[in-house]
């Protein structure tokens, strides 16, 4: 499923280029990104070393040779500039402090005129079915959470801007939706997520959360319904 992701991507490699994954996490995308043309070269960045080593494995299961894997903060990429034709990153800039930063850097290791393509989440539009006040809240709760990590759960709403402000050029932006994980197995991450923030020394007792984390419990038991993510793709060249 991750791989459908990259769909608004793949038209724009062809043979010969060099694609950076930046945030690839256990590779998947960025397995399907080095098929997507022959011959090509991709590489994948992520700052978790786990994931990285789960992101070899599966290229060496799969025998995809045209990938390759680094651990790296997407801050300070472990590249030179201008080395890459295409950057690549999916579910990345909703979880950072400042996107500005990265996208300086994404600009940085991009050849002149080369493409960027990112696909950002925007928990504003997401399609959920029932929404129910339980729901709301349960969410409104995750969302704290969301901005208290640094991040932030609309940033699919911003991300053109953010985009433009960086220095690139010829901004094209796309809403789709995406079938995600299920709906009740979203309300059991929900649920897990802001339990565990309550029992953490660093949060602590916190009405709201609380209040969220009631919510959410009565989410998990309330049946099944749909979820669809919504995604913003944005298509830019490099200055």
């Amino acid at each position: 499923m991750l791989e459908g992701y990259a769909d608004f991507v793949l038209p724009t490699l062809t043979a010969g280029m060099r694609v950076l994954d930046v945030g690839c996490g256990d590779g998947a995308v960025t397995l399907c990104l080095g098929t997507a043309a022959h011959p090509i070269q991709v590489l994948g960045v992520d700052p978790d070393e786990g994931a990285i080593a789960l992101a070899r494995k599966a290229a060496a299961r799969a025998s995809v040779t045209t990938v390759d894997f680094l651990a790296g903060d997407p801050r300070h990429l472990p590249l030179p500039e201008s080395v890459v034709d295409v950057v690549f990153a999916h579910a990345l800039l909703e979880h950072v402090r400042d996107p500005q930063v990265i996208l300086r850097e994404l600009a940085r290791v991009l050849v002149p005129g080369g493409t960027l393509a990112l696909s950002t989440a925007d928990w504003g539009r997401a399609k959920l079915r029932p929404r129910t006040a339980n729901v709301e809240a349960a969410l409104r709760g995750r969302h704290v959470l969301h901005r208290r990590r640094g991040g932030d759960p609309f940033a699919g709403r911003r991300v053109g801007d953010w985009v433009l402000r960086a220095g690139f050029r010829n901004v094209r932006e796309r809403v789709r939706h995406y079938p995600d994980i299920a709906y009740h197995d979203l309300a059991q991450q929900v649920e897990d997520e802001l339990a565990a923030a309550l029992r953490s020394p660093d949060v602590g007792p916190d009405p709201q959360l609380a209040s969220a984390a009631r919510s959410a419990w009565m989410w998990v038991r309330s049946g099944q319904g749909e979820f669809a993510q919504c995604w913003v793709e944005v298509l830019a060249t490099a200055p």
